[in-house]
Order: structure tokens, then C-alpha cells, then sequence
């Protein structure tokens, strides 16, 4: 039996999957999910050892989720037809890399497969440890994608290092990252860069605001998420952020991102939690946006990688809405947003 792996298989969301009928069931709400998210597969895995991820390489081979939910391996020819097919309102699809010596070429043929059969927008979420040069940036935008993400995760060195460098044994450097995030604003342009950050690392929330205004500065966007405890990962026993602190991020970068405010109209007590974001907090209605999924956009210039639930459970509060968040949202988050705990 031939291993099912990159290129002709790939791992898709449990959203995708249900999406694309490969999974029975439906989106709380009305929602619907915008955009394809695709992860490269190996049968020997993921070589990096990111204390909060699903794919780290210490983790319990037995554990098979990733961002809290089932990625079901399927053959990229059926993905396909049945994006053709079945998803027809999707807008984007984006290829994820792992820390894999054949990741990057692998990721190349999947893109060029979308770009060639199916009318998807292409996102590739690459891996620089993988990426030296600028001549594979290049060939990422030449397989057909306008727009690449990089999950930088942790915000300042020391933590990048303990959850995803030497502290873990892991192969990813902090300077590498964002040097190559400049080269692929040279590459692709200001605006098709997006960086990961993860809120809930042990970071101050002005450490968090900082590295969303130093990325705005260089011409790349934030897709902010929010930690969540992966079972059998070295994290598996850390609390979420509490909605407070995430929602005050959330509005930060956004402010920041539509050059609304600067973080230096910000204003951080001796915690370095956000006091004042250079508007006041009633007017928090005119920016509902602020609440949704960040991420690449579709065709129609809004937010097409939406993730619903990528955050928690459907169970609990929202973090990420998928969706204009309603009067009655607003109304919650507004008395999320000033909980200091």
C-alpha cells in the first residue's frame, strides 16, 4: 500500500472537510467557512518541537489533532473536484508547510495543481526554517500564490526560543524568521504578508502590540489567535488567555493594521496590559470588525481564511468570530473587554 503523503494527499481542517462533504455536519450560527486550509503530511511528521503544537515532534504519536480539532488525510485529486464542485463559494486556499526537508517542494506541486484546476486564490503558510533564499520566494509566488503567512507564534525572543528554539530542541531561529519576512515583503508586496502571532505565551500585552507595530511598519499584516492547551503537547496544561486580555489585542491590532492608531497613542499600565487605545472604549461598536478571524482575504477584498472555531470549542464564548459579530456580541465582548483578571 503506497503512503498516503505529500503531494498526493495532503491533511485538511475538519471545517474543510465538512465543507467539502467529507465530514457530516454543519456551522453553528450560519457560518461558512471562506477558505481552504491545507497541511503538507509525512508519515514521519513535523521535525520541529514547538512546545504548544499538535504537529511537534515530541508529541504522543497516538494524538492525532492539530488546533483542537481531527485533520483527516485526503487525496488532493478529490480536494480538488470537490472544490469544483461542491465548493463553489470558496475563495482561497492555503498550502501550510511543516519543518520537513520535502515540505517546500511539495508545496510548490499542490499550489500549481490549485492554481492550474480551480479558480481558488492561493496562500502558501511556509516554514522558513526551510526558506534561505529569495529565489524560493520567488518560486512561491510563481506557483501561483499572491500572499504567504509566517507563524512567528511567540513575540519576543526569549519566548521564541523557549517554545520553539533551543529551549525545546528545536530547529527555528528568531532572526531567521523575520529576515525572512522581510524578503517576502520584497517579493510580494506590502500587504500580501501576513505574520502569526499567538496571544496567551507568557507575553505582555504591550510586548504583543509592539510586534503588531513593527510588523505594520514593514508592510505586514497580523493573523492573531489565541493560545489554546493541545492535549499531549509540552503545553497541554496552560490556561487560555482570558477574554479580556485577548479582545483589548484584538482591537489593538486592528487599529493598527487599518492605520486607525499607532501604539503610540496607546497607553499600558505596569503590567504592560492597555489602558487606552487613543479611543475610548464606548466607541467599540464602530469597530466590529476588530472581533473577526484576521487572516488573507477572498476575492471581495474581506477576510476569506475565517477559521470558525479555530479557537475554541463551540461550546464557550467566541474569541474569533467568523462573522459581523451582532448587538448582542458587541454587548458581550464589551464587558469582556475591560476584564482585567
Amino acid at each position: 500500500m503506497s503512503k498516503k503523503e505529500s503531494p498526493e494527499y495532503v491533511q485538511i481542517s475538519t471545517a474543510a472537510a465538512m465543507t467539502l462533504k467529507i465530514f457530516p455536519g454543519k456551522f453553528n450560527r450560519g457560518e461558512q467557512l471562506n477558505a481552504l486550509n491545507l497541511l503538507i503530511v509525512y508519515e514521519d511528521g513535523c521535525k520541529a518541537r514547538c512546545g504548544y503544537c499538535g504537529l511537534s515532534k515530541s508529541r504522543d504519536p497516538n494524538e492525532k489533532t492539530f488546533i483542537r480539532v481531527d485533520w483527516p488525510i485526503v487525496a488532493l485529486d478529490d480536494i480538488i473536484n470537490r472544490t469544483n464542485t461542491i465548493g463553489t463559494h470558496l475563495q482561497r486556499v492555503c498550502v501550510s508547510m511543516i519543518t520537513h526537508p520535502r515540505s517546500f517542494e511539495d508545496m510548490l506541486i499542490i499550489m500549481r495543481e490549485f492554481r492550474d484546476k480551480t479558480n481558488l486564490l492561493i496562500s502558501g503558510l511556509i516554514a522558513p526554517t526551510m526558506i534561505g533564499t529569495k529565489d524560493k520566494m520567488q518560486s512561491i509566488k510563481d506557483a501561483g500564490a499572491d500572499k504567504v503567512g509566517i507563524a512567528v507564534d511567540a513575540v519576543t525572543p526569549e519566548l521564541f526560543e523557549k517554545f520553539r528554539g533551543r529551549e525545546v530542541k528545536g530547529p527555528h531561529k528568531w532572526d531567521h524568521y523575520w529576515d525572512v519576512i522581510k524578503g517576502c515583503v520584497e517579493i510580494f508586496g506590502k500587504g500580501n504578508v501576513g505574520v502569526h502571532l499567538i496571544v496567551g505565551l507568557g507575553e505582555t500585552e504591550k510586548e504583543m502590540v509592539e510586534v503588531i507595530q513593527k510588523a505594520e511598519n514593514m508592510g505586514v499584516k497580523t493573523h492573531l489567535f489565541s493560545f489554546f492547551p493541545e492535549e499531549g503537547s509540552q503545553m497541554q496544561d496552560w490556561k487560555q488567555p482570558n477574554y479580556g486580555q485577548y479582545r483589548r489585542i484584538q482591537l489593538a491590532r486592528y487599529l493598527i493594521n487599518e492605520n486607525i492608531q499607532t501604539i503610540d497613542d496607546m497607553r499600558f499600565n505596569e503590567l504592560g496590559q492597555l489602558l487606552d487605545f487613543g479611543e475610548k472604549i464606548d466607541n467599540l461598536t464602530q469597530y466590529p470588525e476588530a472581533f473577526m478571524t484576521s487572516g488573507c482575504a477572498g476575492h471581495d477584498g474581506r477576510v476569506a481564511c475565517n477559521r470558525p472555531y479555530g479557537n475554541e470549542r463551540p461550546s464557550k464564548p467566541i474569541r474569533n468570530y467568523a462573522f459581523i459579530p451582532q448587538a448582542s456580541d458587541i454587548e458581550l465582548i464589551s464587558q469582556q473587554i475591560i476584564d482585567y483578571k
